[in-house]
């Protein structure tokens, strides 16, 4: 099955409260999906941004958004008045403020909160279907609000350590607050429910977006300290990073734990099967970030300044996969294997059948043997014109070598008349990968101004967001040409 995809976060869209949001823009963003003839929409991870803002650092696997709640299905339940929202100031339309938004939207959402009847039946059974991480997580995030952010490892040491009874007091001390970070999930989850079965029925299938690790400072290790490569004392004995390479003499250290893979097998796997299947709830394929680590994974010793002193270790393997696949069935599932793979990476994803992803920004440096050039894939895979964690493909065109994109303009035979972008979109299209994903920044023909992220690096990244105006007609019947042309076109 031959299939054409966009990229974009519900961070991106469109709306006039400062951030996209699961309301009107995101279901007209569907419809332009729909009219285009492209069938996947791909997004970030959906969970609450931490420290840096970014979606892959999150205090929780399983919480949503609550900057992504729609005001205004809030003011159709008689929860707020307009008044409460539209008239604040969001700041630019065309970035993320998110100092700005930390600032103001939990006021409005707390103020929904109290208009809430918390003996709605739909409510009461959500808090029950979702017993297994609500509780621990809207704690952790009421002590979090109670100790001006900081991280739970410089909470006292009897609430850190989670003593019984320190956290019954706590739990009776913050109910208020403990009870609205479990509205706000409920929320959340009721928007995208609603939004995730409109996309459906409209042929649209949705790609989210699982990173492998947790961040330090979320509910997922304060919970479950257990299952992590901590000492006695809760602290990490080695995270997680990249070696040194062409790119980084020192590597890259990322700081998230890293698991305890022994303690895990012991126990079936069940914290990962169940966050699997939970994800898998949310949308309809997943793709699993830095999949490598489920074969081999970098270690490095805490605390350190840099990624040089780390060891390599294995993963679970393929016995992870099969027992997966025993318990959950055989799920739709991308495994990201960019980078630099051990031989051991490539025949594990062999061996679960995933698709991987092809990336045409990196094809055309290093001649005609370079895996990401469309004549060297096959059809299981899914290829990209750029991920998230690239510049755009007119910011990489203005910066990459002459000879690179003169390489790329000649292999993709791209006439005069036709742009850089365009041209290498009809070239992902017209490979044979089953699914290919285009990033919105990429088919807008935007610059580096647009870009998404710069890889360890803070500030500035995850801002970028589309002008709704730019979604029309015209661009909707020149991407269905080419899903036409491409055999892309999935008949509803």
């Amino acid at each position: 099955m031959r299939r054409s995809g966009i990229l974009m976060h519900i961070s991106s869209l469109p709306s006039r409260y400062g951030i996209g949001k699961l309301g009107a823009s995101a279901y007209q963003f569907a419809d332009f999906l729909k009219k285009s003839g492209v069938s996947v929409w791909q997004i970030l991870p959906l969970s609450p941004t931490s420290y840096g803002d970014s979606p892959y650092q999150s205090f929780s696997a399983y919480a949503g958004n609550p900057y992504f709640i729609d005001f205004e299905q809030l003011e159709e339940q008689g929860l707020l008045e307009h008044t409460d929202y539209a008239d604040a100031n969001w700041g630019s339309p065309n970035k993320v403020d998110y100092e700005r938004l930390y600032q103001m939207c939990f006021p409005i959402l707390k103020k929904a909160f109290q208009a809430f009847d918390r003996t709605n039946p739909d409510y009461v059974a959500f808090c029950e279907k979702h017993r297994a991480w609500l509780p621990d997580y809207a704690l952790f995030m009421a002590l979090k609000f109670a100790h001006n952010g900081k991280a739970w490892t410089e909470w006292e040491p009897e609430l850190a350590m989670r003593n019984a009874e320190s956290l019954q007091k706590a739990r009776s001390k913050y109910v208020e607050d403990v009870q609205f970070f479990q509205v706000i999930q409920y929320w959340f989850y009721s928007q995208w429910d609603k939004l995730k079965t409109y996309c459906n029925e409209n042929g649209i299938s949705l790609i989210g977006d699982m990173p492998i690790y947790v961040a330090m400072d979320s509910a997922d290790t304060w919970a479950n300290p257990e299952i992590f490569w901590f000492d006695e004392n809760n602290q990490p004995v080695r995270v997680a990073g990249c070696p040194p390479d062409y790119f980084s003499a020192t590597g890259q250290l990322w700081g998230n734990p890293l698991y305890d893979w022994d303690y895990l097998k012991e126990t079936d796997y069940e914290w990962w099967f169940n966050r699997i299947a939970a994800a898998s709830k949310l949308f309809d394929i997943l793709r699993i970030d830095h999949f490598r680590a489920f074969d081999t994974y970098y270690a490095i010793p805490y605390p350190a300044e840099n990624a040089i002193g780390g060891d390599w270790y294995d993963g679970p393997g393929i016995e992870f996969f099969n027992m997966m696949k025993e318990k959950l069935g055989d799920l739709p599932i991308v495994a990201e294997d960019l980078g630099d793979l051990f031989d051991s990476v490539k025949e594990l994803l062999k061996e679960t059948g995933y698709p991987g992803m092809k990336v045409l920004e990196f094809a055309f440096d290093s001649g005609e043997a370079n895996d990401y050039l469309p004549h060297n894939y096959t059809e299981n895979c899914v290829v990209y014109s750029g991920t998230h964690d690239n510049d755009t493909l007119m910011g990489w065109a203005a910066k990459a070598k002459p000879e690179d994109v003169a390489f790329a303009r000649q292999y993709c035979k791209m006439p005069e008349w036709e742009t850089f972008n365009w041209g290498i979109i009809r070239t992902a299209y017209e490979s044979v990968a089953n699914t290919a994903i285009i990033q919105m920044q990429d088919i807008l023909g935007l610059g580096t101004e647009a870009r998404m992220n710069v890889p360890s690096t803070l500030g500035g990244n995850w801002v970028w967001r589309i002008d709704g105006s730019v979604l029309t007609d015209e661009l909707a019947d020149q991407l269905k040409e080419m899903v036409i042309n491409s055999s892309r076109l999935e008949e509803n």
